[in-house]
């Protein structure tokens, strides 16, 4: 089977969450593709257990340009300055809003702190993230390309995850309202949807967890036979804020082995 290469040569791309799991392989993958990114995450350092450098040290042995700034995106501020520090590069071309935080909680025992939390960075993150980048492009006159990372939660519910199926949620529609209202500046808005991903996103969650749903039916089967990796989920990125997508806006693509089909 053959390849996809993307060339953004020259242009800015901002990762919110870039220094570990699918925000890194994200930001690598448009390292591999010439871009300068900026990695925006609380941390410098990977939670990856197979990566110990930091992701923007990476993509500079990898030939591009790469920055860390230290960003919590519940924060419009934070974010703001982020892009602020794009400006010095040019300008955002590529926003992809990736951050975004987990809480293992059941529905009754969930805490309205807890609630705020994760509604602060999964919605809040997105929503800011893509207010500051569009800005920014309509403030040069140079439209550019937002992706958000949905989940398959943004359309089904999951056992045990009302609070993060919410979230996820209002990024598919942050997502349509953007894309409709920026597509007269020219400014695309899409989302990538990822199914059972392998990373360290989900703290607490064992293996033992993990085998106990799927005993008891709460996970559904994947139709390719596979959990999914970050590395399947940063094409599907880079494809949505290139060229090859200059006609596509408003949409969620699913990256999930088929899981949604079932």
């Amino acid at each position: 089977m053959g390849s996809t290469q993307f060339d953004f040569e020259d242009e800015t791309v901002i990762v919110t969450g870039g220094s570990s799991g699918i925000g890194r392989a994200i930001a690598l993958r448009f390292g591999e593709a010439d871009a300068n990114v900026i990695v925006a995450d609380i941390r410098e350092e990977p939670k990856d257990l197979d990566a110990d450098v930091p992701t923007h040290e990476v993509v500079r042995e990898l030939g591009g340009e790469g920055e860390y700034v230290e960003t919590d995106v519940s924060d419009p501020d934070e974010v703001e300055a982020v892009v602020e520090a794009a400006r010095e590069l040019g300008g955002v071309d590529v926003m992809v809003n990736n951050a975004g935080l987990y809480i293992e909680s059941g529905f009754t025992e969930l805490s309205a702190e807890e609630f705020e939390k994760i509604h602060d960075v999964n919605v809040g993150g997105v929503f800011f993230g893509t207010q500051a980048a569009a800005n920014d492009m309509m403030e040069r006159g140079e439209p550019g390309a937002i992706v958000n990372t949905a989940s398959i939660s943004s359309n089904f519910a999951q056992h045990g995850q009302v609070h993060y199926d919410s979230t996820k949620g209002a990024v598919r529609m942050i997502t349509r309202g953007a894309a409709l209202e920026l597509a007269s500046e020219g400014i695309r808005v899409n989302a990538v949807a990822p199914g059972q991903i392998a990373t360290e996103f989900v703290e607490g969650l064992t293996e033992e967890m993990q085998e106990n749903a799927a005993e008891n039916g709460f996970l559904k089967p994947i139709p390719l036979g596979r959990e999914g990796y970050p590395a399947d989920i940063a094409p599907a990125a880079l494809y949505l804020a290139s060229e090859d997508a200059g006609y596509t806006t408003g949409e969620l693509l699913h990256v999930d082995g088929g899981w949604h089909t079932c």
